[in-house]
């Protein structure tokens, strides 16, 4: 079928505008569809971990200027990590990717120097390039630990029914909660499920079988909510600052980096209802905490919580200043 050609007869400004228009149009066509979604921030992880696994930054896209922070610490592309990973992770992988952010979160379980580490990792894209990058790796992981290490629970990889999924902006403000539970020891603070289970390190902080014996135990044995009640975390007393800042809806999973700060000024804390424990005698040195938690949303409650940090001296900074 034969089309006739358009001739355009306006003014000669006209037509000048009119192709300063359409040029503009098509040099911001490659930005417009150059948004990674989901599937892309997963994948660029993937990537992202195997030429740290081969110590070779030159595999992905980095920008130049990349800003990267390992353990607090500034580094440049090629240290750290990036000198010691000797595997990438494979059967642990938690994955927060946020389209909307530009963001994706992650915690896994990979090896360095061929002992097992877990990593919390941030990535930030823009035009198609990584121009943040963020480890944060705990090594010297407890043996009993590693069980809980070796594949994600099915509820933090589970897919969140349409009926209880719960808007982005919402997710992040629950999310930011739980550190208010945590410094003012108000299990009220944040919308915990009745079968929240928390997990450090590997380590299950929550949810255990009860002690044949009340005391210390018994908190481990306790929900999420009421463990908040029983002002086991008033040795916390700032956690700031706090960056939660990226979150999947399909999934329910928020991500989010702090830093806990414990002045321990004081070295005896009282417990409130625990049978068989008054107080706790913490009598260490002040140190900080940089945290990374993976928070699992379903109905507007928290279910699963996912964490790991590591220590660091008193009033650190965070890397980001």
């Amino acid at each position: 079928m034969c089309r006739k050609a358009v001739v355009y007869t306006g003014d000669g400004e006209t037509v000048k505008r009119f192709i300063q228009t359409a040029l503009a149009f098509i040099v911001a066509m490659p930005v417009a569809f150059a948004q990674c979604d989901r599937a892309c921030l997963d994948k660029l992880v993937d990537s992202y971990l195997a030429a740290v696994a081969t110590h070779d930054p030159t595999r992905v896209s980095i920008a130049p200027g990349v800003k990267f922070v390992e353990n607090t610490v500034p580094m440049k592309p090629g240290d750290g990590l990036w000198k010691t990973a000797s595997e990438a992770p494979s059967t642990f992988k938690i994955y927060v990717p946020d389209p909307v952010a530009g963001q994706v979160g992650f915690i896994g379980m990979m090896k360095e120097d061929g002992k097992p580490v877990e990593l919390a990792l941030r990535l930030k894209v823009r035009n198609g390039r990584i121009v943040e990058m963020e480890h944060l790796i705990a090594r010297n992981l407890r043996e009993s630990s590693l069980a809980n290490l070796q594949t994600p629970r099915p509820g933090l990889l589970a897919t969140v029914p349409p009926a209880e999924r719960v808007p982005r902006e919402r997710m992040l403000k629950i999310g930011a909660s739980y550190y208010d539970a945590l410094v003012n020891g108000d299990g009220d603070a944040a919308p915990f499920a009745d079968d929240c289970l928390r997990h450090e390190n590997g380590m299950q902080t929550t949810g255990n079988p009860p002690p044949k014996t009340p005391g210390l135990g018994t908190m481990q044995a306790m929900g999420c909510r009421d463990q908040m009640f029983t002002k086991t975390f008033s040795y916390i007393k700032r956690i700031e600052p706090r960056r939660v800042e990226t979150a999947d809806v399909e999934t329910g999973l928020v991500f989010g980096l702090s830093q806990f700060r414990h002045p321990m000024t004081e070295k005896t804390f009282r417990i409130v209802g625990v049978p068989g424990v008054e107080k706790i005698d913490l009598n260490i040195m002040p140190f900080d905490f940089p945290s990374a938690h993976i928070y699992k949303i379903r109905g507007g409650k928290i279910h699963e919580i996912e964490a790991l940090g590591v220590s660091m001296p008193y009033n650190s900074p965070t890397g980001w200043e």
